[in-house]
């Protein structure tokens, strides 16, 4: 055996009976250093918890050559919140201390041929071994159990469901009942099937998390969706009130601005001689008949005080109202399922919608947490983004979320919001930071401004209206604004 030399020891390793003397020398000689019993690196400078966290991987396997990532990690594709890896070994079962991090062997089935490969030097319990290892009963170690809790279970399985349909959850639950035996996990896998079962509604078994009790009761709801709205829910209660009496205005010039810019963030695009020719003189452009009967309708619904004062105080009322506008907004466009819900996924960029089969139970959640905020403008801000975040339909879902909103101002008597089209981007970017950053103020901050800037506007007369959008810049696009270094301003009348 060739005997090693400083060269050959990687950056960070685990000892062996060959290299334990080679590392004690560079210890003395200040080449390497010592994190933890048989763990040594070259980086004299750095954390030693960050060393450790950058080869968690190759240090687990310099202790456990023969170790599968099993139970919590393997599900939780990581260390536990307390720096606990779990594994499977034969070769060791005493726990290893490393900075930030301990090890947590203990024997169990040798490796099957669907665990897999995992970064090169280990392998990885397979789903269904990683199901069934997780329903045996366990200790804490350290701070943590060696598995997760029947709800944690219960909520990984909702998510595979959400994400992947029953055909998937069917799928895994067959792959389990195959390997059982071998790994001696019978009585695990007749807990995963009763639970399955139940989540599939084929079984009767108690389950434990609210998104799972609502799946089996027939309306499964998107768990993470509901987050964000008591996250937003919470901020808009922190929010000061504040009330913005709707002023006079003649009735006519205000919904066609709220129609005009609602359609134009959409994609729905005329100059503003253009689209009052269509709503007010019916001129339809022969090339654009689908898109002037979208700014018709929706200036047929916001334009009507009749329906704008119809606020739901029931989950049934609200779906009633939903669905109605959204078919009065549609009716040009029947290929687009006018007052459905949609029977495919949508998605805007990178940001996926709830599931076809969610749309029901998650507006049945968010709903609640309507009702329980005190203000029109809390509850108008909360309807628009959850109708928004749901994109219940195959398309109008935007439009129908600013009417949704806005019907909660009109019923109250306050002002309306418009969302000019130099202000598209800001509003965009609101709806971009809830739904991706989990962050509320900005949206409710967006709306704020845009509903003074709706009430500094001169609604009386056309012209008037018009003249203060102008000198607001409320129809530059936002490249334009930006080339021009320039945005949203609230008109002032007082000279």
């Amino acid at each position: 055996m060739t005997k090693k030399s400083f060269d050959d020891l990687p950056d960070t390793f685990v000892s062996t009976s060959e290299t334990t003397n080679l590392a004690s020398k560079s210890v003395r000689a200040g080449k390497l250093r010592k994190l933890a019993s048989r763990l040594y690196s070259r980086d004299l400078t750095s954390d030693p918890e960050t060393i450790v966290r950058r080869n968690l991987w190759q240090i687990v396997a310099g202790f456990f050559p023969d170790a599968i990532i099993a139970d919590r990690t393997a599900l939780e594709g990581g260390p536990a919140k307390d720096g606990s890896v779990f594994v499977v070994s034969q070769k060791g079962q005493s726990d290893v201390s490393l900075p930030g991090f301990t090890l947590r062997p203990r024997k169990g089935a040798s490796a099957q041929s669907n665990d897999l490969p995992f970064m090169g030097v280990l392998r990885l319990s397979s789903p269904e071994r990683s199901l069934l290892d997780n329903f045996a009963a366990s200790r804490s170690r350290g701070s943590v159990s060696r598995t997760l809790s029947r709800k944690e279970i219960e909520q990984h399985l909702d998510k595979i469901l959400r994400q992947s349909g029953e055909g998937a959850l069917n799928r895994l639950r067959d792959d389990a009942r195959h390997i059982a035996a071998t790994i001696d996990r019978q009585k695990e896998f007749t807990d995963l099937d009763r639970m399955v079962g139940a989540l599939l509604s084929t079984q009767d078994d108690h389950l434990q998390t609210p998104a799972a009790r609502a799946r089996q009761k027939g309306v499964p709801f998107d768990p993470l969706r509901v987050e964000l709205f008591e996250m937003l829910r919470t901020e808009l209660h922190r929010t000061p009130p504040q009330t913005r009496l709707a002023l006079p205005d003649d009735g006519a010039t205000l919904p066609f601005f709220e129609a005009y810019f609602s359609n134009f963030i959409e994609g729905t695009e005329f100059a503003v001689d253009e689209a009052a020719a269509i709503i007010f003189e019916s001129k339809i452009p022969k090339a654009r008949p689908q898109d002037a009967h979208d700014i018709i309708s929706t200036y047929r619904i916001v334009t009507d005080m009749t329906e704008m004062v119809q606020v739901p105080t029931s989950f049934d009322e609200f779906e009633r109202l939903l669905k109605r506008r959204h078919a009065a907004i549609m009716q040009a466009r029947p290929d687009k399922a006018p007052g459905q819900y949609k029977t495919e996924a949508n998605r805007a960029g990178m940001t996926m919608f709830v599931a076809p089969d969610l749309v029901r139970g998650t507006l049945d959640q968010g709903f609640k947490a309507c009702r329980s905020l005190a203000t029109p403008f809390q509850r108008a801000v909360f309807m628009m983004f959850l109708v928004s975040e749901v994109h219940p339909f195959a398309d109008g879902n935007g439009r129908v979320s600013r009417i949704m909103m806005n019907a909660e101002l009109v019923a109250a008597g306050e002002q309306r919001i418009l969302v000019p089209t130099v202000y598209r981007e800001n509003y965009l970017s609101a709806l971009k930071a809830i739904s991706n950053r989990n962050s509320a103020e900005p949206i409710i901050r967006t709306l704020d401004f845009a509903q003074r800037f709706s009430l500094a506007v001169d609604w009386t007369g056309f012209e008037r209206a018009e003249s203060d959008l102008k000198s607001a810049n409320a129809f530059m696009t936002s490249n334009e604004a930006e080339e021009r270094g320039t945005r949203l301003r609230i008109p002032n009348h007082d000279g």
